[in-house]
C-alpha cells in the first residue's frame, strides 16, 4: 500500500509538476522548520514551480536566442578597452532604449569586443523574457535570398520581424549585391519604429554605398537605422590577440 507521500510524489509527477517533485523534500523540510500552516505550505511549495518554471522559460528563451557563445556585461573586461564609457553600456543592459524601438550600433575594427557586448545585452534581454534572436548579417542575407527563390520572402521576413530584439552581426564583413541589399532593406524597413535591432558593424556609416554596391539603398538603410539609434564607437586592442598572447605565455611557462 503506498503511502501518503508515495501518492503526493505520483500526482506531482501526473500533474508535471517537477520543481514540486524535485524540491519536495527539500521544501517539506522548510514547512516543517518553520512551523508553517497549511496554506502558508502550500504557498511555499507552489512559489518552488513558479521559480522552477520562470528558470525553465530564460533557458528556452536564450536557447532559441541562438547567441554564439553565453557571455555577459559583467564578463567584459573593460579596463582592456579604457576608451568605452561602460556606464553607457550598462544603461543599454536596463534594455530601456528598447521602449522607443530604438537601435544600437556598435562600431569599431574586428576583435575589440563587439560581438560580445551585443550578445550580452541579447542575453540580458532573453533573461528578461524578451523575445531575441542573434544572426551573422551574411546567414541573414543567405536566408533572405534562399527565401525569395523559394517564394516565401514574406514569411521569412515575418519570422525576423517577429522579435522584439533582432541581433545583426558582422554588417560589413562581406559585400552584399544590390538585389540582396533590397532584401535587406525589406527587413530593416518592416523593423523600422517598430521593434529595436542591434548591429555590429566595422565600417563607417559613410561607407556603406561600399558594402550594399547601391547608393540609393545604402542611403535608405542608414536613415531608418540612426533615426532612433544609439552608436556605440569601440576602438583600441583585439581581445582575440590579447587572449592568444595569453594562452602561448600560458603554455610556453609550462
Amino acid at each position: 500500500m503506498k503511502t501518503t507521500y508515495k501518492l503526493l510524489k505520483d500526482n506531482l509527477e501526473y500533474l508535471k509538476l517537477k520543481g514540486m517533485l524535485n524540491e519536495l523534500d527539500e521544501t517539506i523540510d522548510t514547512i516543517i522548520n518553520k512551523d508553517l500552516g497549511f496554506v502558508e505550505g502550500l504557498l511555499e511549495l507552489t512559489n518552488v514551480e513558479i521559480a522552477h518554471k520562470k528558470s525553465n522559460a530564460i533557458k528556452s528563451m536564450v536557447k532559441t536566442g541562438a547567441f554564439p557563445f553565453i557571455r555577459e556585461v559583467k564578463d567584459f573586461d573593460f579596463d582592456f578597452q579604457p576608451t568605452l564609457n561602460k556606464q553607457l553600456i550598462l544603461d543599454l543592459q536596463t534594455l530601456s532604449f528598447m521602449e522607443g524601438a530604438n537601435n544600437v550600433v556598435f562600431l569599431g575594427p574586428s576583435g575589440v569586443g563587439k560581438t560580445h557586448l551585443a550578445t550580452a545585452i541579447g542575453i540580458t534581454a532573453a533573461k528578461n523574457r524578451v523575445s531575441t534572436y542573434f544572426i551573422k548579417c551574411h546567414d541573414l542575407i543567405t536566408q533572405l535570398k534562399k527565401a525569395k527563390i523559394e517564394n516565401r520572402l514574406d514569411e521569412r521576413l515575418k519570422h525576423f520581424c517577429k522579435y522584439k530584439l533582432l541581433i545583426i552581426d558582422e554588417l560589413g564583413y562581406l559585400p552584399i549585391d544590390k538585389e540582396d541589399s533590397k532584401l535587406f532593406f525589406q527587413l530593416i524597413d518592416k523593423r523600422y519604429e517598430k521593434k529595436s535591432i542591434i548591429i555590429t558593424t566595422n565600417i563607417n556609416f559613410g561607407e556603406w554605398d561600399s558594402i550594399f554596391g547601391d547608393s540609393v539603398t545604402a542611403d535608405a538603410i542608414v536613415n531608418r537605422i540612426l533615426h532612433h539609434s544609439k552608436i556605440i564607437k569601440m576602438s583600441g586592442k583585439s581581445y582575440r590577440i590579447h587572449e592568444r598572447l595569453e594562452s602561448m605565455e600560458a603554455y610556453n611557462e609550462t
